[in-house]
């Protein structure tokens, strides 16, 4: 499908990629790995054309069609509501429904039969691009996404970013490219969607390439590892867990032929020194030289894996009880976000706190550390608890004008410059690195600087919002280290679910508006989830993660009776509401009709069932919309 042959790509007097081979076939679930900075983006960007390879080749099929999913989409700003930006990606079906439109129009005044003819072969390649099944298409992607049905209707203006970029995901998806290229697709995606993203990229029919951090949903939609390293593509034939078996068997080969390489590197060049004075040996010793020359060297294994060694001062120690809040509720406006709920964290509960965005997790979190007050009950903090909260507006907070070792100079940890430098390597700021600008530093490294100086804090309960948002896998792997060092009392919220299985004892989520603990793994907490599920779908009830009715508030004893006005509305909308049942009806048997290839034989019975089907169309937009504003 596509070739990559003796790539060569610079920045500036950097080499990315040197000679890099690469072969993608249709079906590949490639996962592409490697260091920030090895080229990952930098390499789909090429395949799609953004930028120019220096040297080398890219031999693509004709028939190929590309799918490109980018942090640069979040810019992208319309008052166009998501339903509609999603359905951008049916371009053709979409000018086929204008073009039916208009002959429909033509045919009041002029039907003839080649007009028939060419409604007819509208219609069949509108059929056959999925046209009559687009929008539920769209509709169905977009919830799996976490969007409500509510929600679809509105403008992509009114989203923020990380919701922005679901919508464009969305398009792309249903554009079914023959590869898919995602950059960091889980980034802005909450636990469920992740899910659902695994299970639709199972069963695509296409090509796909995914760079990403998260080493869970790699093994789970990947065939196929490709590392980028040395400016070359490495190839493994399986997902992230087959790579790291592979590659410490590989590694272990390459260990042993360097040493092997490198001893009789040494005994040639003692041979040499030895002898290259002796007349009767300079011959020998001179012929060793050149062959020492010659030497394809074996490089030594690169040691890629950090090892974190942070030793945590804590001026005083807490009591038993790091928190105590009951009978906590939490309103925005009519929003209710929880009702009637208890949190309790005793000293060294290592918890994690996981679930769909929108349910209240880091409005949990921000009580917890009493940035907000509860609009009912109660909040106490234990004895001599010390809190630190890291979210990702804390980068915000960072100096951009202080080096890197200044900004943990003045986080107050009372550590002096060689402890403050321990502290750094461990989270892979070595050498000079520590005199870096805050301002000229990446996301991630942003991001380690601050979680370096929360963990420095000697807080003795910490609060972490995300915090493996924009962290590489060796970055994730420093922070789970580190977490397992460190004594004290933890929250954290995260969706990386190989971080939270390395780091919680004790998971926490929101159901039925209320905080529920689960006392154990996350690995654990899966496996009762999928049992609960199973148990209520045998007993016919619904899902225990749906949102529950809430209680009914106590009927006011004096009534008031229905104006007239209330009255006829509410016949008038039981009228509608039977209408719209009939017309989708209707409409369904049209489609069914229009759908039969037999029709298009018949240019009078076409004719009847297309015109018939925009009028039911048309009618039952006016009834939605009338019920609409009823409703």
């Amino acid at each position: 499908m596509i070739s990559i042959n003796d790539l060569d790509f610079h920045f500036g007097s950097r080499t990315l990629y040197d000679k890099a081979n690469l072969h993608i076939k249709p079906k590949d679930k490639i996962g592409l790995i490697g260091l920030n900075g090895t080229g990952k983006s930098t390499l789909l960007r090429v395949l799609v054309g953004e930028y120019k390879a220096d040297g080398g080749s890219i031999s693509m099929s004709k028939d190929v069609t590309l799918g490109f999913l980018n942090q640069d989409l979040l810019s992208y700003d319309t008052h166009e509501s998501i339903l509609t930006v999603a359905m951008q990606a049916f371009e053709e079906a979409l000018n086929l429904q204008k073009r039916i439109d208009e002959i429909l129009v033509e045919f009041e005044t002029n039907y003839t039969d080649d007009l028939v003819e060419k409604l007819a072969d509208a219609q069949e390649r509108f059929e056959a691009l999925g046209g009559y099944t687009m929008q539920a298409q769209a509709e169905e992607i977009l919830e799996g996404l976490g969007f409500t049905t509510e929600e679809l209707q509105k403008p992509l203006k009114t989203f923020s970013g990380g919701w922005r970029m679901r919508v464009m995901l969305a398009k792309i998806l249903l554009q079914k490219p023959s590869l898919l290229l995602l950059d960091e697709p889980t980034n802005h995606l909450d636990l469920p969607s992740i899910k659902w993203i695994e299970n639709y990229l199972s069963s695509y029919e296409g090509a796909v390439i995914i760079v990403s951090h998260d080493r869970e949903f790699l093994d789970r939609t990947t065939n196929t590892t490709v590392e980028v390293t040395g400016g070359k593509l490495v190839q493994y034939a399986g997902n992230y867990s087959y790579y790291l078996e592979e590659k410490e068997e590989r590694n272990a080969i390459q260990k042993g032929a360097f040493e092997n390489q490198q001893a009789q590197i040494r005994q040639a060049e003692r041979f040499i020194e030895r002898f290259k004075a002796k007349a009767s040996k300079a011959k020998q010793a001179q012929s060793r030289v050149k062959a020492l020359d010659k030497l394809e060297r074996i490089e030594d294994v690169a040691g890629d894996a950090a090892k974190v060694n942070i030793k945590f001062n804590f001026t005083v120690q807490p009591g038993r009880h790091i928190l105590r809040m009951e009978h906590v509720g939490k309103k925005y406006g009519e929003k209710l976000i929880f009702r009637d709920t208890h949190v309790h964290i005793e000293r060294g509960d290592k918890i994690a706190l996981i679930g769909a965005n929108g349910k209240g997790k880091s409005t949990l979190m921000r009580l917890v550390a009493g940035q907000e007050a509860p609009t009912a009950g109660n909040h106490q903090l234990g004895h001599n608890v010390i809190m630190s909260f890291y979210a990702q507006h804390q980068l915000e907070s960072l100096n951009v004008d202080n080096e890197i070792l200044q900004e943990m100079s003045e986080a107050g940890s009372k550590r002096n410059d060689m402890e403050l430098r321990s502290v750094l390597g461990s989270f892979l700021f070595t050498g000079d690195q520590v005199y870096k600008k805050i301002k000229v530093l990446s996301g991630g490294e942003k991001s380690r600087v601050a979680l370096a100086k929360t963990l420095i804090s000697e807080a003795n309960f910490l609060l972490l919002d995300e915090p493996t948002n924009h962290l590489d896998m060796q970055s994730v792997n420093i922070l789970i280290q580190a977490l397992e060092q460190y004594e004290g009392t933890f929250i954290v919220i995260s969706h990386d679910r190989f971080f939270v299985e390395n780091v919680a004892t004790k998971i926490w989520f929101i159901e039925d508006y209320q905080l529920k603990e689960y006392p154990g793994t996350y690995a654990e907490y899966e496996l009762w989830q999928e049992d609960r599920e199973k148990a209520a779908k045998k007993a016919g009830l619904p899902s225990p993660s749906a949102p529950k009715p809430l209680p009914k508030p106590e009927p006011v004893k004096e009534t008031v009776p229905a104006s007239p006005s209330s009255s006829k509305q509410k016949k008038e909308l039981a009228e509608v509401e039977a209408r719209i049942e009939s017309l989708e009806k209707e409409l369904a048997q049209y489609e069914a009709q229009l759908a039969d290839p037999g029709i298009y034989g018949n240019a009078a019975q076409l004719k009847d069932a297309t015109l018939k089907f925009e009028q039911v169309k048309k009618e039952l937009a006016a009834q939605t919309k009338r019920w609409e504003e009823l409703m």
